[in-house]
């Protein structure tokens, strides 16, 4: 090579790293620029399958975060209990590993003691009383309470949103219409005493079971019975050993979207603002999905020969009475007589 093709490459490949330095720099100038602030990622963890219409729901809330806040707020997700199950994830929000989760409100009560009012039987009249109170002002106010338990301590959650996550109905191996029949039956619930005490007071014995390991009790007839939501009830195959479906809608337990306290106070007004119009958004795609589920798993059960029984409510309700009675104390009596005065469409 002659010296004057060598200047020339030397001269060039100095030109090439001048160039991508100044380009370099100038990148990470405009990122620094004032009024410029970086992307920040928010960890967001559940227990549930990509299939499930939650989920669904939660990355339609990570799509509209980053639209509504230009790209300065991202949500990464964790489905399928990655990260532990749903009092896992309530507890790293408390630590602040963990920035928003979704959980039922029956779990939240093992953290804030007034979110058990969820879980009094029949509590709501019907599915239009449910979103009144959600959707309403005394929605509002529960979401609140989560941020303080009853002894008056800072729990170290946000509510942020509730979902949808249908009623909680019958299905046994023989017809129950009324509340006497069933009497002696053995019915699978949940390990939680204001289940148990619904079952005892309609006549019925409560035997809590593991949730995989009910399959195979139902179909060996360890029990007769089981409650839950229909597509609850159409994903573990429960249809294939209870043909009776009685539609009580004796428990709406919604889910609720949480965030860490510790993280929501990072955030400025604006950032809060985009979080919960994006959420907020999320919350009415989540009820379309989980009806659409819920009618889907309906006509799965049906096709498969399982008998629908529109039941009368009021009479299940009135006879467990006990139950409701015995759990109603303190601030949970105080919220459920508020519950009870919300009228329907308000």
């Amino acid at each position: 090579m002659t010296k004057g093709k060598s200047y020339f490459w030397v001269g060039l490949l100095i030109g090439v790293i001048l160039t991508s330095f100044t380009y370099s720099y100038l990148g990470r100038k405009q990122l620094s620029s004032p009024g410029q602030k970086s992307a920040r990622v928010l960890k967001m963890a559940h227990g549930l399958s990509v299939t499930h219409p939650v989920h669904e729901a939660i990355m339609f809330f990570a799509k509209r975060l980053e639209e509504l806040s230009g790209g300065q707020l991202s949500i990464q997700v964790y489905p399928s209990g990655q990260l532990g199950n749903e009092t896992k994830c309530l507890e790293q929000l408390q630590l602040g590993t963990l920035d928003l989760t979704k959980t039922s409100a029956g779990v939240m009560g093992n953290f804030v003691n007034s979110m058990k009012v969820f879980s009094v039987p029949y509590i709501f009249r019907d599915e239009d009383h449910y979103w009144s109170v959600l959707d309403g002002k005394l929605g509002g106010k529960l979401l609140d309470i989560l941020a303080v338990q009853d002894s008056g301590a800072l729990s170290g959650f946000k509510g942020v949103c509730y979902y949808d996550s249908g009623s909680r109905n019958f299905y046994t191996n023989i017809q129950v219409k009324k509340p006497v029949d069933l009497k002696g039956l053995k019915i699978r619930t949940m390990k939680d005493p204001v289940a148990m005490d619904m079952v005892q007071a309609l006549g019925g014995s409560p035997t809590p079971i593991p949730w995989g390991e009910l399959y195979t009790a139902l179909k060996q007839g360890v029990v007769d019975g089981a409650e839950n939501n229909p597509p609850s009830i159409v994903s573990s195959r429960h249809y294939e050993a209870c043909k009776f479906l009685a539609m009580d809608h004796h428990s709406r337990i919604p889910d609720i979207v949480l965030m860490s306290a510790k993280k929501w106070d990072t955030l400025s007004l604006q950032e809060q603002g985009w979080l919960m119009d994006a959420a907020e958004e999320s919350k009415e795609l989540q009820k379309k999905l989980w009806k659409k589920a819920s009618d889907d798993a309906m006509d799965v059960m049906r096709k498969n020969g399982v008998t629908i029984l529109d039941v009368e409510t009021a009479l299940f309700k009135k006879a467990s009475m006990p139950a409701v009675e015995k759990n109603l104390h303190g601030k949970i009596k105080e919220l459920y007589e508020k519950i009870q005065t919300v009228s329907s469409g308000e």
